[in-house]
């Protein structure tokens, strides 16, 4: 209720009034501290015409009682859709009783002795993540979370009160609007809300036959109850921007009562569909604290931020619903995992409070959880589970029977559910939307169960080495004195969107038949989602950004080769793309080497699981299964939208890369190459020095150097002859030169 006459509400009290007859309630002593009614249940005869279409409306005024007997009123409401209130009272005597999770006085235990624990070292190679992307359809980014046979989370692309078979969540007791003033069609007054219920049936009108069940028999107690709130916020998207740049900076402020939770520093820089992953836990007291306010913002460099949507969703209604909306039942009973049970009471209670609240027999259920005998029937676990699951985290099959069961009572499962925002501001116009969820826990049933984890994947730090050797038939580009074509080549190579991390050999000068020897190694790291297979770059878009926005690229290795020029822009000679989770196959030999290697259809890419046998046929390799790859791809050009034939072939013996996080060069194994080492590199070069030489110049000019070279070696050996003798004789040895002269 909000103030009237600057002054807050304190003593208020209802007047019910249907077909000359009127109702007041007792007024509310303490507002503040429970808004309650002090009686709950009323019961009012009215004539109304035997045609339901014209039964009057009822009308509900809501009167302050304030000092010196003043009595303003408040609030007022029209109820005119009378004919969802018809009922028989004989068929729905307890249709409202007790709801499924109100306070009930049945014994709970400790879940803290039922609940088995995994060991640390069987640590799961999915996470929750995994369960969100299997449920939205994607399985690239699950991993192999199906076939451990987890379970899915139902994804409602809607709010949870608008889903048909939960009646808005106000089966229990519904919600009116209170206006102030004269009610007007383009924009009235809102005083507060009002939340009861009605139920219309006929009395008989013989005084000797008796009157039908009274209903709402069996409520839950007229106190308030204090709560654990969890609310989990997992994406948005399709926000309105806020800045200049058509982007915005969200972050969320959540507000229960006069606690609130989120903070202005944890923004997500320039994006209209930002991953938030956050959890939040807040207390309160319900009915006071029933309004759940959800807002999203716009983060700029001062205050105050735009205000970009935002939501509120009431707690009562789902804490008092029949159908279990504060805590949905996962699909399985599992004590630990993505699927965790994080409930309060166990399915066996929560089933026994059900029956309670329907006026049903007790179920029985065995203690091995064979069989049970529900309303009537006899049900086997072997109806609900053809097969255990892989991933050996089922709890005992008591809990899970009785769980299967709770399933086949339409209560609310394990969910997802999509709110729309909105903005004063802008009313009637979508701000966007939001995939959240609510758990509510009354701290009176106990301790609730572990949270999920929700936080997005961090990628890992990844190393890729790739040793560029040799090219082989590449364009020529050039001409040199002589008239033979010629290219001076050299390549380069980056990761897509790193490309100002790009590396590049060194020139080998004068191909004249398209061969280039290299022994050059580029070495690369990149962000990685091993999940999603995906790199994670983080960047600013512009030098004046503020933030640096996060983007998710495939792996992509890129290898150009080109022609040095000296005075001139240098000339392309061909690309070779590759994504590193599904690299073609290599080719052995230079000749086996064609375009058509990279124009094939792509394959599924390797996993771990493969056999041998199978990843040897596969024509796509993921570098993150194989580690190591050598042989030649080819590098094409494009002309005219369509590749051209081979334009290289390049031999890269070693796309050594994938070091994990943490790894070195002196690190103890799991080493792919050594780093390469100045000897070795001096040994290659003079092994393959005369090849060069002979590359380098054409025939004619061969045979030049060639007799050259033959003519000196002739006169070396003659000098030597000549000189010889005269070197051996020594300084004693006499000749017949002349006196005093020495040879």
């Amino acid at each position: 209720m909000k103030n009237y006459n600057l002054l807050a509400i304190t003593n208020p009290s209802l007047t019910v009034e249907c077909g000359g007859e009127s109702i007041q309630t007792p007024p509310i002593k303490n507002f503040q501290e429970n808004p309650n009614f002090p009686i709950n249940i009323y019961l009012m005869k009215v004539y109304l015409p035997v045609d339901e279409d014209y039964a009057p409306a009822i009308e509900l005024k809501v009167t302050d009682h304030r000092d010196f007997g003043y009595k303003p009123v408040v609030g007022h409401a029209t109820v005119r859709s009378m004919n969802q209130y018809y009922c028989d009272p004989w068929e729905e005597r307890k249709a409202h009783a007790l709801p499924a999770r109100g306070i009930s006085s049945y014994p709970t235990k400790s879940l803290s002795g039922s609940r088995q624990r995994i060991s640390s070292d069987e640590e799961e190679e999915v996470d929750w993540w995994s369960k969100y992307y299997v449920s939205v359809g994607d399985l690239a980014k699950s991993g192999n979370y199906l076939e451990r046979g987890f379970d899915n989370v139902k994804i409602y692309n809607c709010e949870l009160e608008e889903v048909p078979e939960f009646q808005g969540l106000q089966d229990f007791c519904q919600t009116f609007r209170l206006y102030r003033g004269r009610v007007k069609d383009d924009d009235p007054v809102v005083g507060g809300e009002f939340k009861g219920l009605f139920r219309i049936y006929p009395l008989p009108e013989d005084p000797n036959i008796p009157p039908p069940p009274r209903q709402f028999q069996e409520i839950p107690e007229n106190t308030s109850q204090e709560c654990l709130v969890r609310v989990y916020i997992i994406r948005a998207f399709n926000l309105q921007p806020k800045d200049r740049n058509g982007l915005c900076d969200p972050y969320v402020k959540i507000r229960l009562g006069k606690k609130k939770a989120g903070e202005r520093e944890d923004y997500i820089p320039n994006t209209l569909e930002p991953v938030f992953g956050r959890m939040y836990e807040l207390l309160c007291s319900i009915p006071l604290e029933k309004d759940l306010k959800i807002t999203f913002c716009d983060f700029d460099i001062f205050p105050p931020d735009d205000v970009i949507g935002d939501i509120t969703i009431d707690l009562e209604n789902r804490l008092l619903s029949r159908h279990g909306a504060s805590c949905g039942l996962p699909q399985s009973y599992c004590v630990s995992g993505p699927s965790q049970w994080r409930d309060q009471l166990l399915p066996s209670e929560l089933l026994e409070n059900y029956a309670r609240s329907k006026n049903l027999a007790q179920p029985e259920i065995r203690e091995d959880g064979s069989r049970a005998i529900f309303k009537g029937k006899t049900y086997h676990l072997s109806d609900f589970e053809a097969q255990v699951p892989a991933h050996g985290r089922l709890g005992p099959a008591k809990e899970r029977l009785a769980l299967h069961l709770l399933h086949a009572c339409g209560l609310v499962p394990e969910h997802i559910e999509t709110r729309t925002l909105h903005s004063a501001a802008h009313p009637g116009f979508e701000q966007g939307k939001v995939q959240m969820w609510v758990d509510i826990f009354p701290e009176s049933l106990g301790e609730p169960g572990p949270p999920f984890d929700i936080t997005p994947r961090t990628p890992q730090r990844y190393e890729l080495r790739c040793i560029i050797w040799n090219t082989k038939d590449v364009d020529l580009e050039d001409t040199n004195i002589f008239g033979d074509r010629m290219s001076d080549i050299y390549v380069k190579g980056w990761l897509d969107g790193l490309e100002e991390d790009s590396q590049k050999t060194d020139v080998h000068y004068r191909s004249l038949a398209g061969e280039g020897n290299f022994n050059w190694r580029f070495v690369f790291t990149m962000d990685y989602l091993p999940m999603e297979q995906v790199c994670v770059l983080t960047k600013k878009q512009h030098f004046w950004s503020l933030d640096e926005t996060m983007q998710k690229v495939p792996p992509k290795l890129i290898i150009q080769i080109w022609d040095n020029d000296k005075f001139s822009a240098d000339d392309f000679l061909g690309i070779l793309e590759m994504n590193l989770t599904k690299i073609p196959r290599p080719a052995k030999r230079p000749r086996d080497c064609t375009a058509k290697m990279l124009m094939e259809d792509s394959a599924a890419p390797a996993t771990a699981s493969s056999s041998p046998l199978h990843r040897h046929k596969e024509k796509h390799i993921s570098l993150f299964v194989q580690k190591n790859l050598r042989g030649w791809w080819p590098c094409i050009v494009f002309e005219k939208d369509k590749p051209r034939v081979s334009v290289g072939k390049e031999e890269l013996p070693g796309q050594e890369g994938l070091w994990l996080p943490g790894c070195r060069r002196d690190s103890p194994g799991g080493l792919f190459c050594d780093p390469p080492s100045s000897a070795f590199i001096v040994t290659a070069s003079l092994s393959s020095s005369p090849k060069i030489l002979l590359e380098h110049f054409p025939n004619k000019t061969r045979r030049i150097f060639l007799a050259l070279f033959i003519a000196l070696v002739l006169f070396l050996l003659a000098h030597f002859i000549y000189s010889a003798p005269v070197s051996l004789l020594g300084a004693g040895w006499e000749t017949g030169l002349p006196k005093g002269v020495r040879a």
